[in-house]
């Protein structure tokens, strides 16, 4: 069975190509940072659970069969450049052009190879001309564009057959893109036109090339400057400026006294979810009953030097206060599933219900635990005491 794996294929263009590969037979290996509820009935398309922001990206061992890779993933929003976020401009290079090369990276020997290898990435049109307003997303699509041009003269030179296909669309409709909803009606022709490209180991697709974008590149080619003030004031009427930050943000809280994998676990999940991702870390563990090994100041340090974590902050007393002082507005709160149903989390539930806010239940996994090292290392600061017991 042919096997192809589609990154970003949850949502979007990228849904409706996952779909697309079903019909024609493929095993599908969905690698997004949501999971549509469409794949759990079928047998043909498996998911798995990544968030590109995360740096590593051993993942892709899991794939090493496919013989056709589609990405799909990227986000960006029109805005003017001072309202948007320094977090947004890291991640946005992250998801839409380092990540993207990344795993161009790992496959690239076999797109060298003789055997056929389909590989087709969402570049966008805003990577190949000017795009006042959309200045950080334009940087990162011109960067894959750029990137993807020299690779397949590369593959050339190695005298394969293989090509990366850059399809690099205007706006597309049926996506959630700018705030749209999934409509498959509207999106499934242009996938359909992208495996078709992507078989013909064409380049560049440049969907409504002839009706729209010859027209626009030419423009933008003859005077660049003049092209751009026109393109700036269009966004601005177009009532697509946002000043929203693309950003989900998640919190969750702890002690973390002596650090172990459980913690690690912890966070490396938590930072699957969410774009940014802010710790509260308790003062003590008074409210357990119990008494902390390591200072408040040195947890504080070690939690912050996790990769998974962004911003490390002093915990509230309840961890809904930190959205509802003002502090953190999240939009995910993790927590152990063992607090599911209880009096103080129903009350949670009941708070956020109107504000969006998503708390996600992480069932405990097996492994080392707090208890086990406090009970460690009390036998071996009392050991008549363990003797006796």
């Amino acid at each position: 069975m042919k096997e192809a794996l589609v990154i970003g294929g949850s949502n979007g263009i990228g849904l409706a190509i996952t779909l697309e590969l079903q019909k024609q037979g493929y095993l599908v290996h969905v690698v997004d940072k949501t999971q549509n509820d469409l794949f759990d009935s079928s047998n043909d398309i498996h998911f798995e659970l990544v968030n590109l922001l995360s740096t590593d990206f051993s993942f892709l061992e899991h794939y090493k069969s496919i013989d056709t890779l589609v990405i799909t993933a990227g986000f960006g929003r029109i805005a003017p450049f001072e309202d948007i976020l320094e977090q947004e401009i890291q991640n946005s290079f992250q998801v839409n052009s380092i990540a993207v090369l990344k795993v161009l990276h790992f496959f690239f020997p076999k797109m060298k190879g003789r055997a056929p290898f389909h590989c087709a990435v969402m570049g966008s049109i805003a990577g190949l001309i000017s795009s006042p307003l959309f200045a950080t997303y334009g940087a990162t699509k011109a960067a894959l564009c750029n990137g993807i041009e020299s690779l397949n003269i590369e593959l050339e030179m190695a005298g394969t057959e293989n090509r990366i296909l850059n399809v690099s669309p205007g706006s597309i409709k049926g996506t959630k893109f700018n705030g749209g909803d999934n409509d498959l009606n509207k999106t499934v022709a242009l996938a359909q036109a992208i495996l078709e490209k992507m078989e013909e180991r064409q380049t560049l697709f440049i969907p409504e090339y002839e009706e729209v974008f010859r027209g626009v590149i030419e423009r933008y080619r003859q005077d660049p400057r003049q092209f751009g003030l026109q393109s700036y004031q269009y966004k601005m009427e177009s009532g697509r400026v946002s000043s929203k930050p693309q950003l989900k943000i998640g919190y969750l809280s702890g002690t973390f006294d002596l650090f172990h994998i459980g913690h690690l676990n912890l966070l490396r999940r938590a930072k699957q979810y969410c774009d940014y991702l802010v710790v509260g870390v308790h003062k003590d563990a008074s409210h357990k009953g119990k008494s902390t090994f390591i200072s408040f100041e040195e947890r504080c340090e070690i939690v912050r030097n996790i990769k998974y974590v962004d911003q490390v902050i002093p915990s509230e007393r309840e961890d809904c206060d930190v959205y509802l002082k003002g502090i953190v507005k999240y939009d995910y709160l993790f927590v152990g599933s063992d607090y599911k149903g209880t009096e103080r989390f129903n009350r949670y539930e009941q708070i956020f219900a109107d504000k969006g806010v998503k708390i996600i239940y992480f069932p405990y996994t097996q492994g080392t635990s707090s208890s086990q090292l406090r009970n460690a290392l009390s036998a071996i600061n009392n050991p008549t005491a363990n003797n006796n017991a």
